[in-house]
């Protein structure tokens, strides 16, 4: 078994990363052979697994090396067994190369495991990406323990207050006073991961509902409070697609209607647009799953579309195709004779406007693109029994999915003529929708926009004051969820007090005898903040990487979700930088606010009475 000197950690650090650049250098220069991929992946598999152990022992060589330091035990590790003293740092070596090369290893399987649809759930599939994510996290937690000496060896090199703060981390305790300090540590350990996934994840959920919103809706949205919409746009369209910061712009008409099918009826916030630009101003071309966008231009098409052609798509993502059409005295596309008894009763569709929905739309009604589906507008022409609602047949002629729930069960797509007559709104729009080259900083496009509108009766409104409440709701939560963690690394912090206030206790002769050697007692208290404080950065930065680990881990794996019941496939991470360092800032903050009065019972104390009885 290795002994784990720096020399010999260096030159098999050395001799792997050659291993690794010649495997990457065979597999480059290797011709293609039909049959090959699965033997190149795993040797990409291998390559990467070699390249991290190569990277950990050559690293880990290089700074005891650098250190001047060889491996030597804690005083807790000469209690230990002679064959765990002997084996204990060789192990945890060899358990982190373990755990490297797995990682390596799982996450190149798993990046190229292909993406679920719909409710597909693979579990070998969803188990690789987990074991991917563990071993990730046991690799980098193995590397902190194997760093974890080295820090203290440096410590030990500096000064006094250091040296002997580093000596008591490390030194043997008595058994209650270790499990205390190991509570210490994890508490702040599991706190700070706690804090640091958290925060990753209702990030995450805020930039993902932020994504949608800018996709699925204007930047600036220009109009007026009545329904019955403006007229003379286009001059003020023409007008505001000059304002400098303006991506693109477009008239829509927007208007409540009820939807209904054969089977079912729902109500429909229906939107007319302009297919010439709306899609420079929304995702909605992005966003059709089924379905093509010029099938609402050119509805035509949709009376004959094509046998086989995707129609719609089930609950696990399976696509649901057409069937074989008529045509003269044989279904079109197959070949097969038409029942001539049934030839006569049989029609050629009508040619109707078509009308793009959301996905939960068209489940709610039970359509599919090609079916026919009714739109009935309650602001209708005045009959003798009052108002008649305006009633409007449509063929679906895609289907999109937002990710928004609220969007795909009531949005529908016309073009903007059909809705102006659907509407009864002659020439009128409802409004001028604005996309903004930053989506970020639309509200100080805001004014500008404003100022070129030139008209009273109008009004510019941005996105983010059109959502303030929803983001404010968002902001408010997060916060409170980073105090009420914060509070658990201060519950966790009172474990470092009473590890302090027992060592105060263990080691009153030996703080004695540092006083009677002529330490002072701001140099005592030092000792003992800066053991408080290596107890809890040491907690933190378990605690931070390991959240760390988790967070980014789960941003390139994915945390597999019912789309079903939640509405999105996987749980969306945002990783920042800030408010890990925010996170790691306040937990240190925190631990070292709790070594102040265990130090400075430490520094009160007098070496007679300590050193009275010996």
């Amino acid at each position: 078994m290795l002994k784990p000197s720096p020399r010999r950690n260096i030159i098999l650090g050395i001799l792997l990363l050659l291993v690794a650049v010649g495997v990457a250098i065979f597999d480059y220069v290797q011709p293609a052979v039909d049959g090959a991929g699965f033997f190149r992946r795993y040797l990409l598999v291998f390559d990467l697994g070699v390249l991290l152990l190569g990277v950990a022992a050559f690293v880990r060589g290089v700074w005891v090396f650098a250190a001047g330091q060889q491996w030597r035990p804690s005083d807790s590790e000469a209690r230990v067994g002679p064959w765990v003293k002997r084996n204990s740092r060789t192990l945890l070596l060899s358990g982190t190369v373990l755990m490297g090369t797995a990682f390596g290893v799982l996450t190149a399987i798993a990046v190229r495991l292909p993406k679920p649809r719909g409710t597909q759930f693979v579990i070998h599939h969803e188990l690789l990406r987990m074991a991917a994510l563990l071993s990730s996290v046991l690799f980098l937690l193995g590397v902190l323990a194997l760093l974890l000496p080295m820090v203290l060896n440096v410590l030990e090199g500096r000064s006094f207050v250091s040296f002997v703060g580093a000596r008591h981390v490390r030194a043997a305790k008595s058994g209650f006073l270790t499990v205390i300090s190991v509570l210490s540590i994890s508490g702040v350990a599991v706190s700070s991961c706690a804090l640091v996934s958290v925060s990753s994840i209702m990030g995450g959920f805020g930039a993902d509902l932020q994504r949608k919103i800018l996709g699925n809706n204007p930047h600036i949205t220009i109009d007026v409070q009545d329904q019955g919409g403006f007229d003379e746009w286009e001059p003020v369209l023409q007008r505001v697609r000059l304002v400098p910061g303006v991506a693109a712009a477009t008239p829509v008409i927007a208007g409540e209607a009820m939807g209904s099918s054969h089977t079912n009826t729902s109500g429909t916030m229906v939107r007319g647009v302009d297919p010439e630009s709306i899609g420079n101003v929304i995702d909605l071309l992005q966003n059709i799953e089924v379905g093509k966008f010029e099938y609402l231009t050119d509805p035509e098409q949709l009376t004959r579309l094509p046998a086989g052609e995707i129609v719609g798509l089930g609950p696990g993502g399976e696509p649901f195709r057409k069937g074989p059409d008529f045509g003269g005295s044989f279904f079109r596309g197959s070949g097969t004779p038409i029942d001539p008894s049934v030839k006569d009763v049989l029609r050629a569709p009508a040619i109707h406007p078509g009308v793009i929905m959301g996905r939960e739309l068209a489940k709610t009604l039970h359509v599919y693109v090609g079916d026919e589906v009714t739109l009935i507008s309650p602001m209708g022409d005045l009959g003798p029994m009052g108002v008649m609602p305006r009633v409007r047949k449509f063929r679906v002629a895609a289907i999109f999915y937002s990710g928004m729930y609220e969007y795909d069960a009531s949005h529908a797509y016309v073009l903007i003529d059909v809705a102006q007559d659907l509407f009864s709104m002659g020439s009128n729009v409802s409004s001028i929708d604005v996309r903004a080259a930053n989506g970020e900083r639309a509200s100080d496009l805001r004014p500008a926009v404003h100022e070129v509108v030139q008209r009273e009766d109008l009004r510019v409104r941005d996105w983010k004051e059109l959502n303030r409440n929803l983001f404010s709701a968002l902001k408010l939560e997060r916060i409170a969820t980073f105090i009420i963690l914060s509070l658990a690394i201060a519950v966790a912090s009172f474990c470092i007090i009473c590890t302090l206030l027992l060592m105060v206790t263990e080691k009153g002769k030996e703080i004695a005898v540092l006083k009677s050697l002529g330490a002072s007692s701001r140099s005592i208290m030092q000792v003992f903040m800066l053991e408080g404080v290596v107890i809890g950065a040491i907690g933190t930065i378990f605690g931070v990487v390991t959240g760390i680990a988790l967070t980014v881990g789960l941003s390139l794996y994915g945390l597999r979700l019912d789309p079903e019941v939640y509405y999105i496939d996987r749980l969306p991470i945002k990783v920042d930088w800030v408010d890990w360092v925010l996170v790691a800032l306040s937990a240190l903050a925190i631990c070292t606010l709790a070594t102040i009065y265990p130090a400075h019972a430490a520094s009160r104390l007098r070496p007679v009475e300590s050193l009275r009885h010996e």
